[in-house]
């Protein structure tokens, strides 16, 4: 009964935290220093004796909300983080007790099917063939194959894992070749870079093709430089395109990119952590143009398919290479089963990992893909509308057209007037963005996420700018 109370009181504080941050009511981020936040909670406190429950629950609970970032308000810009669909938050509930692993169908047959038919479901947009379920013929052509993990690092990292199956299958046996390199725009999100690290290439290893001024990658340039690399005695793990890239939300050309590779014989993976939903909207697919042609996709649910934290699906035209990524031998996991081919655990770096295909599907099923596909293009939509006011306005400066749901500008004046302006709005705390560097300059940015963000809070945050740097000239 406690539990349930306890429920009770946290749908009730969830459900009152939500409605304030959507009125605008309060602050959308607020730092106070973690030692008067450590006080507050009480962490050592009930680390050490226990009892946190009714009360002293609630209170706790009071304080924890008091001081979380308010991503439901309207005037968070900042990170490309969901406003998550309640009912994927009621996912993680669900997953969270229940405790399931679905990586082992034995360990969660519901949550491994969930996985298994999410998958199949960005397959299809992606161009790919599902993947059968057991007892299902296959299709002609390629087989398409996915997994679930924690997050778009450990996915870039999986499909690069896959990329070296390919490329290099020996490498689990005698390490990594010597001859092997990454090509991958200086763009392109840091995890790329940690992922090669983290495989052994070494940053030597890391290359980026040749970049137009806003560091997409050059098709036409590209076929000479791999074609110069394979000269030399270099093999290509892959070429890593972006779509989106995190600084300013561009997309490569991925059609032309995919063409040159083909011809190279070189893997092609895209990141499209942010930027793969666009597949949703017919509007806005067009962004992933000859996406089908690549041999790798990342797909965040938890940005613009408005899942809670965390989950990346890694896909593949060829599901062969997935299932080559890894080389385990356990014999309390690996061995035949009643129901074989509906393990994935062989295709992830994590051995127990929660039902996050749970926390994603409710999400998305909640409203179904045409609602989502238009929340798509009212964000992208709205960054248009954001970008067409902020240009005419005296002193400040947009990036670009802004093919995405993110928007650069900046004021006139220096690299460190743009952080010292985030840094008072961040400070007084009614709007919460970040900044960026791009084109050598650095830029403030918007990542229009929230649905309930509106032209007149880009307005109201024009405006403070505008009163900061008043203060700042004074």
């Amino acid at each position: 009964m406690a539990f349930l109370d306890d429920c009770i009181t946290t749908i009730h504080a969830l459900e009152s935290y939500a409605q304030r941050a959507n009125a605008r009511t309060g602050k959308v981020i607020q730092q106070p220093p973690m030692a008067e936040l450590a006080a507050e909670l009480r962490v050592e406190h009930w680390l050490e004796h226990g009892g946190l429950e009714g009360e002293a629950f609630t209170r706790f609970l009071e304080s924890y909300l008091a001081a979380a970032t308010r991503l439901h308000d309207p005037r968070y810009m900042a990170h490309q983080v969901a406003v998550p669909h309640p009912m994927g938050a009621l996912g993680a509930l669900v997953d969270a007790f229940t405790n399931n692993g679905p990586v082992l169908y034995e360990m969660g047959p519901s949550g491994a099917t969930v996985d298994y038919l999410l998958l199949n479901w960005m397959l299809k947009k992606v161009g790919w063939n599902p993947s059968p379920l057991p007892g299902e013929s296959s299709p002609q052509g390629l087989v398409g194959g996915g997994t679930l993990t924690h997050g778009g690092s450990l996915a870039n990292l999986t499909a690069l894992m896959a990329a070296r199956g390919c490329v290099a299958p020996d490498a689990w046996q005698k390490g990594i070749p010597r001859d092997l390199l990454l090509v991958a725009p200086e763009v392109c999100h840091y995890s790329i870079g940690r992922a090669a690290d983290i495989l052994g290439l070494g940053r030597e290893a890391l290359l980026s093709p040749p970049l137009d001024a806003d560091g997409k990658i050059l098709p036409g340039a590209l076929r000479g430089f791999l074609r110069d690399l394979q000269d030399r005695g270099s093999r290509i793990l892959a070429v890593v395109a972006n779509a989106c890239s995190t600084p300013a939300g561009l997309f490569d050309p991925l059609r032309a990119v995919a063409e040159v590779c083909r011809e190279a014989g070189v893997w092609l993976h895209v990141d499209g952590a942010h930027g793969a939903s666009a597949l949703l909207s017919e509007r806005y697919r067009g962004l992933l143009d000859g996406v089908e042609l690549a041999d790798s996709l990342v797909w965040d649910t938890h940005k613009m398919l408005r899942a809670p934290i965390v989950c990346a699906a890694v896909l593949v035209r060829d599901q062969r290479h997935l299932d080559g990524a890894f080389h385990q031998e356990a014999s309390y996991l690996f061995h035949d089963k009643d129901q074989p081919g509906v393990d994935l655990i062989h295709r992830t770096v994590e051995c127990t990992k929660g039902a996050i295909g749970l926390r994603s599907f409710l999400a998305i099923a909640a409203e179904g893909e045409a609602a989502l596909a238009r929340y798509i293009e009212r964000q992208a939509d709205l960054a248009q509308e954001v970008s067409r006011y902020i240009t005419p306005l005296p002193g400040f400066e947009v990036a670009m057209d802004p093919p995405f749901n993110i928007v650069c500008f900046r004021l006139d004046g220096s690299d460190e007037l743009q952080l010292e302006i985030r840094k008072r709005l961040l400070d007084q705390g009614d709007f919460y963005l970040t900044t960026t560097n791009f084109r050598g300059r650095r830029w403030l940015r918007l990542t229009l996420m929230n649905p309930g963000t509106e032209l007149g809070d880009i307005r109201g945050l024009i405006e403070e700018i505008k009163t900061h740097r008043q203060a700042i000239s004074a």
